[in-house]
C-alpha cells in the first residue's frame, strides 16, 4: 500500500481468530503469591499432628465449602474422625437464628496438597434437629444402595468443565472475539488446540494420590472444555469420589489463579454444552446374555423420562433445559430416546455391548453440575426397583 508520501508500506500482520495478542487473562491475586516462600512453610514438621480438610456440599445443591482442623493422630478409618460444625446461615443451609450444621465424616482420601499424613475427609450435612440438610442426598442414595447391593451396581460418570478465567471468560479465548470454530480441539494437541492442560494433568495426578478412582481425561469439543472419568465405582462410592474430584479440581484452579466451571452452558451459541454422562450396570448385565437386562432397564427408563430429568442437575431440569436441545451431540429434553452408537439420543448403548449382548448403558442426560447422588439413585430406583411415576417411592 502506498501512504500520502509516496512510501510504500508492509501490510499489517493478520492474527487468527485464536490469537491473544495483548490480551491478559483475568486470574486471581492468589495465584501471583510466592509458592516458593509457601513451600517452606509447607515442609516444617507437624509435630506428630494432623490436618484434616472437612468438605460439604453447601445450600446451593452444586457449590462445595471446606475447612480445617487438628487431629492429634493419623485416622486409620472414617470412625476415628470427630463430628464437626459450621455456620449453616453462611452457606444457604440455615437461619442465622438456629445456624449450628453439623458435618458427619462420610469418606476418608489422602491429601494431595498437604500431604502424607493429612486427610480430605467428605461429609454429610446434618441439620440442628439432626435430620439430613435438603442438599444432603447421600444419606438417601445410601439406603437405597444398600437394598440393591447383592446386584452389585457399577457407575462411571464422564465430568466435562470449562476453564475459566476469574471474569467468567473461557480460559485462552480472545477477550474480544472467539476462538476457531469446534473441530480440532476434541482430544486435540498443541498450543492452538489444548487450552489448560497443565491444570488438567496436575488435577489428574492429585486424585491418584488421593485414592480417587480417576480413569482417564481428555480435551472436550468446545475449546477451554476438558472432562476426566471417574469409575467404575459400586454403589455410594461412585458419588463419594467423583464429589472428591471436583473438590480437588476447584483447589488445584485455586492454585493456578483460573475457575473450574460445571455450567451446563457456559457459553450460548454454536458450542457444545457440558454433561456428565454416567454409565450403568449390574452383575447381570455385565454377564452373558445381559443385553436382555440392559434393554429392560431402557424400557423403563423411557417411562419415567421427566422424573429423571428433574433428577438429572440441581434447578429440576431447568438447567439442562439449556444443553439438552437436541443439538451438539445432546438428545431433546423433552423427549427419551435410545439407540446403539448414537450420541444424540438420550441413553446410548455403545456399539461392543450390542456385538457381546452384554456389558453396560450410558445415560447421556446428567448435566455437568448434576448431584452424582441423585443420578446414581435415580437409576436404581427406576431400574433395579422398578419404582414408577414422577415421585420416587418412600420406603
Amino acid at each position: 500500500t502506498l501512504d500520502l508520501s509516496g512510501r510504500f508500506l508492509l501490510p499489517r500482520p493478520r492474527f487468527s481468530r485464536c490469537s491473544i495478542v495483548g490480551d491478559k487473562m483475568a486470574t486471581s491475586d492468589s495465584a501471583t503469591l510466592s509458592k516458593t516462600v509457601k513451600q517452606q512453610y509447607m515442609e516444617l514438621p507437624q509435630g506428630g499432628k494432623v490436618q484434616a480438610m472437612y468438605i460439604w456440599i453447601d445450600g446451593t445443591g452444586e457449590g462445595l465449602r471446606c475447612k480445617t482442623r487438628t487431629l492429634d493422630s493419623e485416622p486409620k478409618s472414617i470412625e476415628d474422625l470427630p463430628e464437626w460444625n459450621f455456620d449453616g446461615s453462611s452457606t444457604n443451609q440455615a437461619e442465622g437464628s438456629n445456624s449450628d450444621m453439623y458435618l458427619l465424616p462420610s469418606a476418608m482420601f489422602r491429601d494431595p496438597f498437604r500431604k502424607d499424613p493429612n486427610k480430605l475427609v467428605l461429609c454429610e450435612v446434618l441439620k440442628y434437629n439432626r435430620k439430613p440438610a435438603e442438599t444432603n442426598l447421600r444419606i438417601t442414595c445410601s439406603k437405597i444402595m444398600a437394598m440393591v447391593e447383592d446386584q452389585h451396581p457399577w457407575f462411571g460418570m464422564e465430568q466435562e468443565y470449562t476453564i475459566l478465567g476469574t471474569d467468567g471468560h473461557p480460559f485462552g479465548w480472545p477477550s474480544n472475539g472467539f476462538p476457531g470454530p469446534q473441530g480440532p480441539y476434541y482430544c486435540g494437541v498443541g498450543a492452538d488446540k489444548a487450552y489448560g492442560r497443565d491444570i488438567v494433568e496436575a488435577h489428574y495426578r492429585a486424585c491418584l494420590y488421593a485414592g480417587v478412582e480417576i480413569c482417564g481425561t481428555n480435551a472436550e469439543v468446545m475449546p477451554a472444555q476438558w472432562e476426566f472419568q471417574v469409575g467404575p465405582c459400586e454403589g455410594i462410592s461412585m458419588g463419594d469420589h467423583l464429589w472428591v474430584a471436583r473438590f480437588i479440581l476447584h483447589r488445584v484452579c485455586e492454585d493456578f489463579g483460573v475457575v473450574a466451571s460445571f455450567d451446563p452452558k457456559p457459553i450460548t451459541g454454536n458450542w457444545n454444552g457440558a454433561g456428565c454422562h454416567t454409565n450403568f450396570s449390574t452383575k447381570e448385565m455385565r454377564e452373558d446374555g445381559g443385553l436382555k437386562a440392559i434393554e429392560d432397564s431402557i424400557e423403563k427408563l423411557g417411562k419415567r423420562h421427566r422424573y429423571h430429568i428433574r433428577a438429572y442437575d440441581p434447578k429440576g431440569g431447568l438447567d439442562n433445559a439449556r444443553r439438552l436441545t437436541g443439538h451438539h451431540e445432546t438428545s431433546n429434553i423433552h423427549e427419551f430416546s435410545a439407540g446403539v452408537a448414537n450420541r444424540g439420543a438420550s441413553i446410548r448403548i455403545p456399539r461392543n455391548v450390542g456385538q457381546e449382548k452384554k456389558g453396560y448403558f450410558e445415560d447421556r442426560r446428567p448435566s455437568a453440575n448434576c448431584d452424582p447422588y441423585g443420578v446414581t439413585e435415580a437409576l436404581i430406583r427406576t431400574c433395579l426397583l422398578s419404582e414408577e411415576g414422577d415421585e420416587p417411592a418412600d420406603y
